[in-house]
């Protein structure tokens, strides 16, 4: 059986993983990402040889970057980090192949071939965390379209205005991602309180200051109205944008992460009339929405599924 490293890098947190061909985790390395970039490196790969050998290693990491020369290409979430040839460095020090995706793409593999979106041919997983990002599963195999951009459905226009994502206000991303919800609430919070209502999620206008995705979750599940209707409105956007992609790429399973795995119940109903209004009915009877199989453990794994596929592509072609 193969043994694989995976290496999930995020702007807070990094985890280096070893893990098998079906995705099982043997053993975890966390620890929190240094601000220097040669620090973060030279951590990263301290962790790996200490978990020994293996046949490759998969890294996930945010975009943008370039997965065919192995690059990293100054993410905005990890200062520094300019052109790192992130796959060199790993196949120097670790004598293996070595993979780099994106991590929208890292996690649609990892639920194409172990989760949620196992057995599909046609299928999306959407990140719906800090941002809303899309890996592709198109007849069998990753899509990354001409130059490596496939995917990038965040920037989709929904509305002419609204909360900003992608840099664009009104985006898919701008309505249904973290920081989205976190600018829709703080909208309804001011106008709550220049009318001298408090909302839930902020009783004073301090409060405003600390309002986020999840406290927003925590109000409406506990059935406040003010903060129900946020995630009405983040579900209703959902479902726009699932439209969108339900009628173009005609697939038979969007499997979405993060806040959508967690907040299903507060999102699905609007997102559901929100389909059945915009998607064409026949394609959209035949694709399930599913949250993802791995919950918070899907980056681990996702780094994980890289090296299994980058590895099964590099053998079958020879």
């Amino acid at each position: 059986m193969n043994r694989y490293i995976g290496i999930d890098i995020g702007g807070t947190k990094i985890s280096v993983v070893k893990g098998d061909e079906n995705g099982n985790i043997a053993e975890k390395i966390k620890f929190d990402t240094p601000e220097n970039k040669d620090e973060a490196v030279e951590k990263i790969f301290d962790s790996a040889l200490r978990l020994g050998e293996c046949s490759a290693v998969g890294i996930s990491c945010g975009g943008p970057l370039d997965s065919k020369k192995g690059k990293i290409l100054s993410p905005p979430n990890l200062p520094g980090w300019d052109e790192v040839p992130i796959v060199h460095i790993a196949e120097n020090v670790l004598k293996v192949p070595a993979f780099l995706r994106n991590d929208a793409d890292a996690c649609a593999l990892a639920e194409w071939r172990w989760g949620a979106g196992k057995g599909c041919r046609n299928m999306i997983f959407l990140t719906f965390g800090t941002g809303m990002g899309a890996g592709l599963i198109l007849n069998g195999a990753l899509y990354e379209g001409s130059c490596g951009m496939a995917g990038e459905v965040g920037h989709i226009a929904l509305e002419k205005d609204g909360p900003t994502g992608y840099g664009k206000a009104g985006s898919f991303e701008g309505f249904c991602s973290g920081g989205g919800i976190r600018q829709s609430a703080v909208r309804k919070a001011v106008e709550m309180h220049e009318k001298g209502i408090a909302p839930s999620f902020a009783p004073t206008k301090e409060d405003i200051l600390r309002i986020s995705a999840k406290t927003v979750a925590e109000c409406a599940n506990e059935g406040h109205k003010d903060a129900i209707e946020i995630y009405e409105e983040c579900g209703t956007m959902l479902g726009r944008g699932l439209s969108v992609l339900i009628d173009i790429l005609n697939p038979e399973r969007i499997v979405i992460g993060s806040i959508f795995t967690r907040s299903k119940a507060l999102l699905e109903i609007a997102m559901k009339r929100a389909i059945e209004k915009e998607a064409l009915t026949a394609s959209a009877s035949i694709c399930q929405i599913v949250p993802s199989a791995f919950g918070e453990s899907l980056g681990d794994i996702a780094a994980l599924s890289v090296a299994a596929d980058g590895l099964c592509l590099k053998e079958s072609s020879k």
